[in-house]
């Protein structure tokens, strides 16, 4: 049986291309700036840390390796031993960790806020378009399809289950971001407070060297700029649904509609900027999803500090 893909890993692969961190030139900075570069949730990453060098710069990566490797074996689709895996096997996960609790809980919000946009039981759906390369049979879709709803996910402090046979969630749409806030508050606690993280979503905390904030611009897939903004203490996501494409024509997006079971073609980039790069990870998602820009704007209002970048 072919692997199911990872919807949020094609976000974060297409990320480098959809959002670029417009960096300072170093050379010129007064303060040395130690380059991190490794994986999360199987997608490529890099942190700037102004002001660390040498062998302290290395025990803090070490540190942020070992984050991200006790988060991914919470969240990824990949590893058969994660939480979420066996949640997905077993339909049920008794003693979840406190931050899958916290991630369904923000999930469950933005849920509300987009009128079901933002939906991780796509799931079942995600894996049927994955495996077919784009296109399932009508009766395979719509099996998958009867397995989605956030509705039947219970959530307990001390259990997550599903109250039908047969579903499943992505995190793809939100743990990338969630697992970049946390590496923040690790170098936040480890007393570095000028850096730039982008681990498929970014964050910018404090300034860059040389002085000034952080700033980062919006690019399409095919490389073109068409957004510039400061990010000054803020996290920022960007999606486009074909920017990883299903089928080998280019034509079948990554990103389900959970109102109509079918990849989204409602939008090609949408930008999210937002205090935590899990919000605006989530919303960036449920966004491509949906046409009315008064839902949208009613979204946004919820979520205090969300800002909407860029949408077209």
């Amino acid at each position: 049986m072919t692997r199911p893909l990872n919807r949020r890993r094609f976000l974060t692969i297409s990320a480098s291309a959809l959002v670029l961190p417009l960096m300072p030139r170093f050379a010129q900075a007064q303060l040395p700036v130690a380059e991190w570069r490794g994986t999360a949730l199987g997608a490529g990453a890099t942190m700037k840390l102004a002001g660390l060098e040498g062998a302290a710069a290395q025990d803090v990566f070490r540190k942020v390796e070992a984050e991200v490797a006790r988060l991914e074996a919470i969240f990824s689709l990949y590893r058969p031993d994660s939480a979420l895996v066996r949640l997905n096997r077993d339909g049920h996960l008794a003693q979840p960790p406190a931050e899958m609790l916290e991630l369904l809980t923000l999930a469950g919000a933005v849920h509300a806020s987009t009128d079901g946009a933002f939906d991780p039981t796509v799931q079942p759906l995600w894996a049927a378009y994955a495996e077919s390369r784009g296109r399932p049979e009508e009766g395979a879709r719509e099996a998958a399809r009867a397995h989605v709803g956030w509705a039947d996910l219970r959530l307990a402090p001390d259990l997550v289950e599903f109250s039908r046979p047969g579903m499943g969630l992505t995190l793809n749409g939100i743990a990338q971001g969630y697992i970049t806030d946390r590496i923040a508050a690790l170098l936040r606690a480890q007393g570095l407070g000028d850096v730039l993280i982008d681990m498929g979503e970014i964050v910018a905390r404090g300034e860059r060297p040389g002085g000034g904030p952080w700033e980062a611009g919006i690019a399409t897939p095919e490389g073109e700029l068409v957004g510039r903004l400061v990010l000054d203490d803020r996290a920022l996501a960007t999606s486009a649904p074909l920017g990883t494409t299903l089928d080998s024509e280019g034509r079948v997006g990554h990103i389900i509609d959970p109102a109509t079971g079918r990849p989204t073609t409602a939008r090609r980039l949408v930008s999210v900027s937002a205090g935590t790069a899990a919000l605006a990870d989530a919303l960036s998602t449920a966004f491509c999803s949906m046409t009315d820009q008064t839902a949208i704007d009613r979204a946004l209002a919820l979520h205090k500090g969300a800002r909407l970048e860029h949408i077209a």
